[in-house]
């Protein structure tokens, strides 16, 4: 059975490995159509993802097809397009007694810490198929990442008329900017590279976006949006320790910083900062099994438009080639998918 696994950072192969075999007690066996391409697999083949383990099989980001079930699985059925909530928890530990499973502490991401979704057939738990009888596999695949920018949406508590600054407009980035605009929030988004910048513009509709270029004009721009009064939620989806190092000074006061992209590096800022204008500093990791049943009915309602998410497409036999230039903002990826069949 074919499947691609990460060995190393920046080195990828192509392997065969064994079928899964039947379904055991409360397991779907599953065949991959289409897997989206995500910060995290990118950052794992830049050996920057803390959480990423080698070899790897990757794959989250999933649409995927049903294709047996065993005998006490009851919501999913045989023939079921699904979305893959990827997010193995424990069911046991403080987090998961408190409704928290996404932030599980012996949580297994597939594709990341354990074997993930780019072969032909995996087995899975499977209450973590959400189903769909309308979207395409390619929609589906899209599912996780804006779970992701749902989750962090919450965990900032926006609301409506809130000044809210997005740092970071990669898919992540743009997750978060799918569901802020939900709430009724007045947006900024700042990057560094201008044609993500325009996507915003065009595609969202955002008024308000800052090329950031490190020379300090960013913070006078910011002062011009919010009348001085900085930003009630800054969420930064960058990855980046300076970018997130530098985001405090961004937030209004009793304001909340959430941070969604994820770093190796030291985040590092001087105590008053964050102790003067009392802010609150929140994580936001994964996303709640919620999130997927509200986020595929956004889709199937059209009030979530997928069309303009992907702009790579790529398949199992070319991916290996493509996949370093999917690495570079330059190449003007948005969401990048590979089409396993």
């Amino acid at each position: 059975m074919r499947a691609i696994r990460l060995v190393e950072p920046r080195r990828f192969e192509k392997i065969d490995i064994a079928h899964p075999g039947n379904p055991g007690p409360g397991q779907a066996l599953v065949k991959t159509h289409r897997m989206g391409i995500c910060g995290t697999d990118t950052a794992g083949y830049l050996g920057k993802m803390p959480f990423f383990s080698y070899p790897r099989i990757p794959g989250h980001e999933l649409g995927v097809e049903v294709l047996a079930v065993s005998d006490d699985v009851q919501h999913v059925q045989v023939g079921d397009r699904c979305s893959v909530e990827p997010y193995m928890n424990c069911g046991h530990c403080y987090a998961c007694r408190h409704g928290h499973g996404n932030c599980c502490q012996s949580l297994e991401v597939i594709g990341v810490m354990v074997d993930g979704g780019l072969c032909d057939q995996f087995l899975i738990r499977a209450d973590k198929l959400h189903r769909s009888q309308h979207l395409s596999y390619e929609q589906l695949a899209l599912v996780e990442t804006l779970a992701i920018g749902c989750h962090a949406c919450d965990r900032g508590g926006a609301t409506e008329g809130d000044q809210v600054l997005i740092i970071g407009a990669g898919p992540i980035g743009l997750a978060t900017l799918e569901f802020t605009r939900l709430t009724g929030a007045k947006i900024t988004v700042m990057d560094m590279v201008p044609s993500r910048l325009e996507f915003c513009r065009q595609v969202y509709g955002v008024s308000h976006t800052i090329h950031f270029t490190g020379d300090g004009s960013e913070l006078e721009k910011m002062q011009q949006i919010t009348s001085g009064d900085k930003y009630v939620v800054v969420a930064d989806a960058t990855g980046n320790q300076h970018s997130m190092s530098s985001a405090l000074q961004y937030v209004s006061h009793s304001g909340s910083l959430v941070f969604v992209g994820i770093t190796t590096g030291e985040v590092t800022f001087k105590h008053p900062l964050l102790h003067k204008p009392e802010m609150s500093l929140k994580g936001s990791r994964n996303a709640m099994p919620a999130d997927f049943t509200r986020i595929i009915g956004l889709i199937e309602d059209g009030t979530i438009d997928t069309q303009p998410w992907i702009t790579h497409r790529t398949t199992f036999d070319t991916m290996i080639a493509e996949f370093e230039s999917f690495t570079r903002p330059d190449s003007g990826v948005i969401k990048a998918v590979i089409a396993l069949s």
